[in-house]
């Protein structure tokens, strides 16, 4: 028989097998819900802040257009086509490469991702999610850029559908780039500087046509995983005689090095919030 003690007068001691149990944790989130979570809350965060980039990406993507067009004549096609490309794509590299850089070097040096660590989401999700919502705001800024270098430039607009299939796969190349170059960052001034430069080799190397380029700049510019969505783009520009092989493989390098690039960003993060 258990005897319970207590100070005459005084209160009841407490008994530990009155304390109540502790309730257990929520279980983790799948994937596909956690990914949903994160990329409607950084769509609705990204939606008031990132808009007037936004509007800048797509107003210096015409800008540079209307310069090359003083230099690259409408009869040109392949000149015309790089051109064109080029500058649709540099639409996504300004979002999600150089934006996407600062916003993960800003929140590892504020502790942000400390937050997400304590959320019961597996880690792939934060980056995708995030990659996906900062993708998300190009579009409108890409397909207003093609249908005005269309314009100017003398393209077919017969095959523009392909920028549903363009902006996804060059987002996630560029997203996953500039995911990793921000967690990577010791700094978020160099995160920053990364993501500069990254988005100035897309415009160097993406705008002007391979042909026009000295041999060893042709190969850092293979290096760059906009170049085979920017290739995909400019070969659509050619009407009916569109090399579909072609722009299936490029379309797929995209896409290979989007999964790598992703899992890179993923890897980086994991690093970053457990250190």
């Amino acid at each position: 028989m258990t005897v319970i003690l207590q100070p005459v007068g005084g209160p009841r001691l407490a008994d530990p097998a009155d304390e109540p149990a502790a309730a257990p944790l929520a279980p983790r989130a799948g994937l596909g819900a956690a990914f949903g979570a994160v990329y409607r809350a950084q769509l609705s965060r990204a939606r008031v802040a990132r808009i007037p980039l936004l509007f800048v990406a797509t107003f210096q993507s015409v800008g540079i257009m209307v310069m090359m067009r003083g230099v690259v004549h409408a009869g040109d096609g392949e000149a015309a086509r790089a051109v064109v490309a080029g500058s649709t794509v540099l639409v996504v590299a300004f979002v999600a490469l150089n934006l996407l850089a600062q916003y993960f070097g800003q929140l590892r040096a504020s502790g942000g991702l400390d937050t997400y660590a304590t959320l019961p989401v597996p880690p792939a999700s934060v980056v995708l999610g995030t990659a996906a919502a900062y993708a998300s705001f190009t579009v409108p800024g890409t397909a207003v850029t093609a249908v005005t270098g269309c314009v100017l430039f003398h393209l077919s607009f017969a095959n523009l559908w392909v920028l549903l299939v363009v902006v996804p796969l060059a987002g996630a190349a560029l997203s996953g780039l500039g995911a990793a170059l921000g967690l990577l960052a010791p700094r978020p001034e160099i995160a920053t500087l990364l993501g500069q430069l990254g988005m100035s080799a897309a415009l160097l190397l993406g705008v002007l046509p391979a042909s026009h380029l000295p041999a060893p700049v042709a190969w850092a510019r293979d290096l760059l995983p906009s170049t085979y969505g920017v290739q995909a783009l400019a070969r659509t520009f050619a009407g009916g005689a569109t090399d579909w092989a072609a722009v299936g493989a490029d379309l797929s390098v995209c896409a290979a090095v989007g999964a790598v690039s992703l899992f890179v960003a993923t890897r980086a993060y994991r690093r970053a919030a457990c250190r």
